[in-house]
């Protein structure tokens, strides 16, 4: 059974939850147990392209990432989550890849399986990651998406952030730049449809 009730955004003793009466998504601190699920998320070309995942992944990425997001979960720069249904399937990670504390604003990404997408999985993602955000006292939650990823960007307007402007050729990794648009959401802002 689920630790979260339908329609509702609830914090469970296991993780942060999120749902609709269509689908329910966990989310609990990324960790050893979720470094198989993440070697199919590097595998797959739409996610490395639209993602911060190194091209080539070098061997043994999915080690490195999680060090890195144990780190950052110690000294409160960053944060990871695995995405998980009611039976405990991995869908995907949620993300905080930059945490600034001291200005109280916070970058929030998704990365989600490939089996499991055009469920409403980023949508649930991304409302249960922004509303952790927010209570971590977060008074800006910001998107980077890629500009040719206009299915990322839905996710986004449905979770109520709103499109700043387009940010042109920004580094995404290695040496690739990309036109990105920059999304916003304050705690005052509505949830979004």
């Amino acid at each position: 059974p689920s630790l979260c009730s339908r329609a509702s955004w609830a914090r469970s003793g296991r993780g942060w939850c999120g749902g609709s009466n269509v689908l329910r998504v966990r989310l609990e601190p990324f960790a050893e147990d979720h470094l198989p699920a993440l070697d199919a998320l590097i595998a797959d070309p739409v996610t490395v392209r639209f993602t911060r995942i190194p091209e080539p992944t070098p061997p043994g990425f999915p080690r490195l990432w999680l060090d890195m997001y144990e780190k950052g979960r110690r000294d409160g720069t960053r944060e990871a989550f695995a995405a998980l249904d009611d039976d405990g399937t991995f869908l995907g990670l949620a993300l905080a890849p930059e945490i600034d504390r001291d200005a109280r604003e916070v970058e929030l990404g998704y990365m989600v399986a490939p089996d499991a997408r055009g469920r409403g999985v980023a949508t649930a993602m991304l409302r249960a990651l922004t509303t952790w955000a927010f209570e971590q006292g977060a008074l800006r939650a910001a998107l980077i998406i890629n500009a040719d990823n206009p299915a990322s960007e839905r996710v986004a307007a449905r979770c109520g952030y709103l499109r700043e402007g387009v940010m042109r050729s920004i580094h995404l990794k290695g040496a690739q730049r990309v036109d990105a648009t920059l999304w916003s959401r304050l705690p005052s802002d509505p949830d979004g449809a």
